[in-house]
C-alpha cells in the first residue's frame, strides 16, 4: 500500500466519479483528425478504452492509498452543502464496504470497453454506444460512493437510461419488449423507494447516510422504520432482483448485447444489495428486524426457483437459451446474498458482500463466454450448441471449453474459488441469526439454501456436459458424417478481457482475507451504529 495525502485521495474519488461523465460528453464530439485511426468509429471505441482505463487506474490508486488499517472509517471524503433547507449535501466517501464494488465496477467497464473495441456490438453509431457505456459507469460508481440519501437515489436512477438504450438499440431479438420491461419494473420500484427515502430524511431531519447510520434508528419511531423498510426494500429488491420481482431480468439478459449482460449482472444487480447493507440495515434496524424473516423466505424461494428454472432450460429438447439460463442462475445466486443480509449478523452480511463481488467476477466471465459462443455459432440456443452428441468444445476449442468449465465450477461454489466463500458465510449467518430473529425459521431457510447448492451444481454440470463434451466427429447416421467444422478458439482480445476475471476468481477463493479484511470492520461498525 502507498501513503497518499487525504486531499489527493479526495481528488482521486471525485475524479473517478466525474471522468466517465466528461468522457461520455467527449465521445459525442468529432474526433480530432490525427486521432481517427482507420475512421471515426475506431477513434470513439479507442476513446472508450482509454477513458475507462484511466478510471480503472484511478480506482486502483485509490485502493492502494486506502488506509487498510482502518477500513471502517469513511475515507477520501467530500462534504459540501447542496440544499441547506433540507440538509442535502454532496457527501462522497468510501469504506471497506464500498471500495471493492467501486474497483469491480471500474474493472468490468474497462474490460467491456476493451472487448467492444475489437468486437463492436451490432447496432447504431459507436459514438452513442461509448457515451452510454460511460454514463452507465458514472451512475454505478456514484451509487457506491455517495453518502446522501437523495444523491444515492439520483445515482441509482442514472443507470436506467443508458441500460435501456443499450438493450433497445444494440440488443438481439425481442429487445424492445425486454427494454420496456426493464425500465418499467425498475422505475416503478424506484418511485416507491424514493417515498421511503423521503420519509426517513424528513423524519430524521437529515439525509446524511453517515449521521443516520450513527443514530442507528434512534431518531425514527418503529412505525416509521417499518414503513421505510417496506418502501425502500421494494425498490432495492427489484434491482437485486428478488423473487417474485425478478421477471424483467431473464428477458433483459437474453436481449442485451454481451457487454450489456456483463455490466447488468456484474455491477447493476449489486446496487440493490448494497442499498440494503448501506441504508436499510443501519438506518432502520427495527424495521429490518420485522421484515428479515420475510426477506429470507423470498431469498430461499428465489434460490430454489432460479435453480429449477435453470434445470428446465438445461434439459435436452427444452430449447433453452444459454444467456437466459445464466440470467436465472443470477436470481439464485443473489438469493444467497439476500439470505446473508436477512440474518443481520456480521458473518451473514460479510458473506453477502463477498458473494456480491464473487458473482460480479464469475457471472461477468460467464456472459463473456456465452457471448463468444453466440458469435461462433450464431445462436445461444442450448440444443443447437450441444448438437446431437455435444458441442465437444474440449476437442474443438479446448481453451474456450476449459474456461467455460472453470466459470461453471466457480459459479457452483467449488472450494478454492471465489463463489464458495460468500455462499458458505451467508448460510453460516442464517444458521445463527441475530437476536430477536426466529432461529427455527432461519434453520429451515438454511436447509433449503443447502438444497439450492445441490441444484446449482446439477444444472451447471449438465451445461458443461452438453456444451464441452461429446464426439468431435458426427455420428455415422448423420446427414453429413465426418469431422465437425473448425471452431475458432479464444482470440487474443478475448484472453485479455477474461484473464483478470479468472485470476481474481482464483485469488479471492484462495485468499478470502483480501476482501473480508476490508468488509468485516466496516460491517461490525455499521451494525453497531457507528460505535465500534
Amino acid at each position: 500500500m502507498i501513503d497518499i495525502s487525504p486531499s489527493v485521495m479526495q481528488f482521486l474519488l471525485a475524479f473517478t466519479l466525474a471522468a466517465p461523465l466528461l468522457g461520455a460528453a467527449a465521445a459525442l464530439l468529432p474526433a480530432p483528425p490525427g486521432l481517427r485511426g482507420t475512421g471515426p468509429d475506431q477513434a470513439v471505441l479507442r476513446h472508450g478504452v482509454t477513458t475507462t482505463g484511466v478510471i480503472l487506474a484511478a480506482a486502483i490508486v485509490l485502493a492502494l492509498g486506502f488506509d487498510h488499517d482502518q477500513p471502517s472509517r469513511i475515507q477520501a471524503t467530500t462534504d459540501i452543502s447542496w440544499i441547506p433547507a433540507l440538509d442535502v449535501r454532496v457527501h462522497l466517501g468510501i469504506d471497506g464496504i464500498s471500495l471493492p464494488l467501486l474497483v469491480l465496477t471500474a474493472l468490468l467497464t474497462f474490460l467491456c470497453a476493451l472487448h467492444s473495441y475489437y468486437k463492436p456490438p451490432t447496432g447504431p453509431s459507436p459514438k452513442a454506444f461509448v457515451a452510454l457505456l460511460l454514463l452507465l459507469e458514472c451512475g454505478t460508481l456514484a451509487t457506491f460512493a455517495v453518502l446522501d440519501l437523495l444523491l444515492f437515489f439520483l445515482a441509482f436512477e442514472i443507470v436506467l437510461v443508458p441500460m435501456y438504450f443499450l438493450i433497445a438499440r444494440w440488443g438481439g431479438a425481442q429487445r424492445q419488449a425486454a427494454a420496456w420491461k426493464f425500465i418499467l419494473y425498475t422505475l416503478l420500484g424506484s418511485v416507491v423507494m424514493l417515498l421511503g427515502l423521503l420519509l426517513v430524511g424528513l423524519h430524521a431531519g437529515t439525509f446524511d447516510m453517515v449521521a443516520l447510520a450513527t443514530d442507528n434508528g434512534s431518531g425514527l419511531s418503529r412505525s416509521v422504520q417499518v414503513t421505510a423498510v417496506l418502501a425502500i426494500g421494494i425498490g432495492l429488491a427489484v434491482k437485486t432482483p428478488m423473487w417474485p420481482l425478478h421477471s424483467w431480468l431473464p428477458d433483459a439478459h437474453t436481449a442485451a448485447p454481451t457487454v450489456g449482460s456483463v455490466l447488468l449482472a456484474g455491477v447493476m444487480l449489486k446496487m440493490g444489495t448494497y442499498g440494503f447493507v448501506r441504508i436499510v440495515l443501519p438506518i432502520a434496524p427495527d424495521g429490518m428486524r420485522t421484515f428479515a424473516p420475510y426477506l429470507a423466505a423470498f431469498a430461499v424461494v428465489g434460490i430454489i426457483y432460479g435453480s429449477l428454472a435453470c434445470l428446465a432450460l438445461a434439459r435436452r429438447g427444452a430449447g433453452g437459451d444459454l444467456k437466459r439460463l445464466i440470467a436465472y442462475s443470477s436470481v439464485g445466486h443473489m438469493g444467497f446474498v439476500l439470505l446473508g443480509i436477512a440474518s443481520m449478523t456480521p458473518t451473514g452480511v460479510n458473506g453477502a458482500l463477498f458473494a456480491n463481488v464473487a458473482h460480479g467476477l464469475i457471472t461477468g466471465l460467464l456472459f463473456f463466454l456465452v457471448g463468444a459462443l453466440k458469435d461462433r455459432y450464431g445462436t445461444a440456443d442450448l440444443d443447437t450448441l450441444a448438437g446431437a452428441t455435444g458441442a465437444a468444445l474440449y476437442g474443438r476449442a479446448p481453451r474456450l471449453g476449459g474456461l467455460l468449465a472453470f466459470a461453471a465450477v466457480a459459479s457452483l461454489g467449488l472450494p478454492g474459488l471465489a463463489g464458495f466463500w460468500g455462499e458458505m458465510l451467508a448460510m453460516f449467518g442464517a444458521f445463527d441469526p441475530a437476536p430477536g430473529l426466529s432461529r427455527p425459521a432461519f434453520l429451515t431457510f438454511t436447509a433449503i439454501a443447502c438444497l439450492g447448492t445441490l441444484l446449482t451444481a446439477a444444472y451447471l454440470l449438465i451445461v458443461v456436459r452438453r456444451v464441452c463434451m461429446g464426439a468431435t466427429t458426427r455420428p455415422a447416421g448423420a446427414e453429413a458424417a465426418g469431422p465437425m467444422p473448425e471452431l475458432a478458439d479464444v482470440h487474443g482480445y478475448e484472453l485479455a478481457a477474461w484473464t483478470p476475471l479468472v485470476a481474481l476468481t482464483v485469488l479471492a477463493g484462495l485468499w478470502p482475507a483480501v476482501l473480508l479484511g476490508l468488509t468485516d470492520p466496516a460491517v461490525q461498525k455499521l451494525l453497531a451504529g457507528g460505535t465500534s
